[in-house]
């Protein structure tokens, strides 16, 4: 029962140890903080380029939502 004990112990230790899924995790929000700073930017260029960025963003929502896509 001891050895049972000490093996489960040793266990989670080392699932708190591990590191690699949070590389992924890093990454991950690397992506995402660098694409919504490239969405704001893109949106606070000149005014026909981010009425056609919203538009263009607009037809994508369109799409994905089920209707027809044009």
């Amino acid at each position: 029962m001891n050895r049972y004990i000490k093996s489960i112990k040793n266990g989670s230790f080392n699932f708190i140890r591990e590191e690699e899924g949070a590389q992924i995790v890093e990454y991950g929000l690397i992506i995402a903080v660098v694409s919504l700073a490239l969405i704001v930017a893109l949106e606070t260029l000149p005014t026909n380029f981010g009425t056609a960025s919203a538009g263009f963003i607009g037809r994508i929502v369109t799409c994905l939502t089920g209707s027809t896509c044009t």
